[in-house]
């Protein structure tokens, strides 16, 4: 497999986590949905310059939007936005880092989802995925971690992953399904479709359900243009990731937003991770070299 997935996979976790302090800032006001989506909302704007860009020289005869895209393309809108809610539940519930954490339970069950699908992964790479779930298992298990919330935070966490695994592999599902010769274009085109329904979605449902929530985030449009221009930039990333290689490395390597989240846990919101979290965390790292090395 060429490793040009790399690149753009350790972009896209930087950028995520970036994505996600700025969000979990807007929770308090504009609530989970609210917080969820201004990723989609304003980074629309964004998602049509890189398609755009995407677009430029290529033929409509070498697109195929048809059903298959369709419904993967829907599919994939769905699920990361629950997925997203989820997770920004789950960090306030808990911390930014643990709250990352549990969401990476994405990286086997997008393997697994990717078995399914006919893309199967060499011993070493699940090697690699095992040791990465045994971490998060490790970290996240009774007693370990006694913190209020805890357990909630542990299963919401735990959707969010399951959640966007399927959103993974859905969204490569569609860019192969569009324009499969041209898997960096097909994924910018696909990272808009996906963008503009979810975006269509979620503001219907917050006008009809949660006029509150949707005002709050035009009051703070600051923060909301940070998160949507950072979640465009990093989902492009991941897409392009996606449809250069199956979901399970790529969610992988991912895996590296969590020293990222440390970080960004300790200088933001004052959060500490004891010296258990942090060599589990480096076991973990040890799965993720695994991966990349496969």
């Amino acid at each position: 497999m060429s490793p040009l997935w790399i690149p753009p996979t350790l972009g896209a976790a930087a950028f995520q986590v970036a994505r996600n302090s700025v969000q979990r800032r807007l929770l308090g006001e504009a609530g989970p949905w609210g917080a969820t989506l201004v990723r989609f909302l304003f980074g629309l704007p964004f998602a049509a310059l890189l398609a755009g860009g995407g677009l430029a020289g290529l033929g409509a005869a070498r697109l195929h939007p048809g059903p298959t895209f369709w419904l993967a393309a829907a599919v994939a809108a769905l699920t990361q936005v629950l997925a997203t809610a989820a997770m920004l539940v789950s960090m306030r519930r808990s911390s930014f880092a643990l709250g990352t954490m549990f969401q990476q339970s994405a990286i086997p069950l997008s393997a697994l989802l990717g078995l399914a699908l006919g893309e199967p992964l060499g011993p070493l790479r699940w090697t690699g995925i095992g040791l990465i779930t045994a971490g998060m298992m490790a970290l996240g298990w009774p007693g370990k971690v006694p913190q209020k919330g805890l357990a909630s935070a542990l299963i919401l966490g735990v959707a969010a992953g399951a959640g966007f695994a399927v959103a993974s592999n859905a969204a490569r599902q569609a860019a192969l399904a569009l324009a499969p010769d041209v898997p960096v274009r097909s994924a910018l085109l696909t990272l808009l479709a996906v963008q503009t329904l979810q975006a269509a979605g979620l503001s219907l449902w917050l006008a009809v359900t949660d006029r509150a929530s949707l005002a709050a985030i035009f009051r703070s449009w600051r923060a909301s243009l940070s998160a949507g221009v950072l979640g465009t930039c990093g989902s492009g990333l991941w897409f392009i990731a996606f449809a250069l290689s199956p979901v399970g490395p790529v969610r992988a390597l991912g895996v590296l937003e969590m020293p990222l989240a440390a970080l960004a846990g300790r200088r933001l919101f004052a959060e500490r991770l004891t010296l258990a979290h942090a060599a589990i965390m480096l076991s973990i790292a040890a799965g993720v070299g695994l991966v990349a090395l496969g």
